[in-house]
């Protein structure tokens, strides 16, 4: 074993010697990249992965979209009601069980988005909600189509609208003024 010692030396055999190529080099390709501007530096990459993706426990509330319902979550324990999917209550940890929102609620508070992901880059800008609903607990984040920034109004009825071919994501549900 090679160890230092108080002087700052060594004890020990020395360590053994590495091979090492000084010459290596990463292999490239001969092509380019595309640059839009050079103050910042913008360049365009394409990016794009199939993968599989498991909702688990949260499989209900996506085949509830399918139906054209809002499922929910409430405590078996404590009847905490939840507006997203939990498999266990915040508040006390107790299993919780499905159950169905209404469809009608109310803007909570609201935003105007300016970008967003791919999916949302022509839909810009586009308003976000987080929708209450009587009897549950939590809020709802979702779209509100329908309205201009300038006519959303914190306390302004809303109703669920579902997309015609379910795609099981999130953004199957929306909302419009009521």
């Amino acid at each position: 074993m090679w160890l230092p010692n108080r002087s700052g030396g060594h004890t020990g055999p020395p360590p053994q010697r590495w091979v090492m190529d000084k010459n290596a080099k990463l292999p490239e390709t001969e092509e380019g990249t595309i640059l839009f501007n050079v103050d910042p530096i913008i360049v365009k990459h394409h990016y794009e992965i199939d993968y599989l993706h498991s909702y688990a426990q949260d499989s209900p509330f996506f085949a509830g979209l399918a139906e054209k319902k809002l499922l929910g979550s409430r405590c078996t324990a404590c009847g905490c009601s939840y507006a997203t999917p939990r498999c266990h209550c915040m508040e006390c940890g107790a299993a919780t069980d499905w159950f169905e929102l209404p469809q009608q609620g109310r803007v909570h508070t609201y935003t105007t988005c300016h970008f967003g992901g791919e999916a949302f880059l022509e839909e810009t800008p586009f308003t976000l909600v987080l929708v209450e609903f009587d009897g549950v607990d939590t809020l709802f984040l979702s779209r509100l189509v329908g309205a201009e920034p300038d006519e959303v109004a914190i306390g302004m009825p809303v109703q669920a609208r579902f997309l015609r071919n379910c795609k099981f994501k999130p953004t199957d549900v929306y909302f419009v003024p009521a």
